[in-house]
């Protein structure tokens, strides 16, 4: 499970999984349908010629990855034998249609016996294991894992752009659809979830219940954002890698960026990154 900088051009893309369904159940509704239909056409942002450029500078230096907490951005590391490569991981961004017809998505509360981001909230998720095809693959037998969800009641759709996990883990967003929320379950697995709920997923581009904290690190200023959330009598909050998932998965489902500033810059990375470095929050 995952608890996450913004990408010009990700120097190499997620691979589409290998099991993305030509068409889907005729258990989902018409307007998962036409989502299916729209996700399909999604392709990640192109980068402008000064980026391009200002890329290839930055790989003669180094590899490329990210901002931590955003989209996974151009920034170099120091190009060694023994430089740093991030790890692989997967988080499933599972849509389903409510019951007032509006698109929810599924969240986990991590377990607060968890060593890392203990009692965070986070999208089901995680490392990619040997075994695994793709990273649809990674992310749907994890939250088989984590919240008993049957990998064949999701459709996977698409990849979006890797963010960076402030432990410097690339972790590339898999969205899929839930065809029937009936069928689901939840069967939290209780070392490594408290609890299951879900969340309109258009509340991650609203300027509604959300708040937000100005920080800085090398002498560059970003936002952090916060949405409070509640839902069942229980109270919670996403923050950090998930939140920038959920903004940017929002602006691609319903094609509209959100109505808050973002503020996600360019940090440049130590020259000398490893297993032991940590970015901000």
């Amino acid at each position: 499970m995952i608890s996450l900088l913004r990408t010009k051009l990700p120097a190499i893309l997620p691979k589409p999984p290998s099991s993305f369904p030509t068409t889907m159940s005729a258990s989902g509704s018409s307007r998962l349908l036409a989502l299916a239909q729209q996700l399909r056409l999604y392709e990640p942002p192109a980068a402008s010629p000064d980026e391009i450029e200002e890329q290839a500078m930055e790989e003669t230096a180094g590899k490329v990855i990210t901002q931590v907490g955003f989209q996974e951005s151009a920034t170099p590391i120091a190009n060694q034998s023994d430089r740093f490569r991030p790890k692989r991981a997967a988080v499933l961004v599972c849509i389903f249609e409510g019951d007032c017809g509006e698109f929810r998505v599924i969240l986990t509360k991590r377990s607060s016996r968890l060593s890392t981001h203990s009692g965070e909230v986070s999208l089901p998720g995680g490392k990619a294991e040997e075994g695994d095809k793709d990273d649809g693959d990674t992310a749907t037998r994890e939250a088989k894992e984590e919240i008993g969800l049957d990998p064949s009641l999701v459709d996977v759709i698409t990849v979006m752009e890797p963010f960076l996990s402030k432990h410097l883990l690339r972790v590339v967003p898999v969205v899929g659809i839930l065809r029937d929320k009936e069928a689901f379950s939840p069967e939290p697995n209780p070392d490594e979830v408290d609890a299951v709920f879900d969340a309109p997923l258009e509340m991650f581009i609203k300027d509604e219940h959300r708040r937000v904290e100005e920080r800085e690190w090398m002498g560059e200023k970003y936002l952090v954002h916060f949405f409070d959330y509640e839902t069942g009598g229980n109270k919670y909050v996403i923050w950090g890698l998930t939140a920038g998932v959920l903004i940017k998965a929002a602006s691609v489902v319903y094609q509209r960026p959100p109505s808050f500033l973002e503020q996600n810059p360019k940090f440049k990375f130590p020259r000398h990154a490893n297993t032991g470095t940590v970015m901000p929050h």
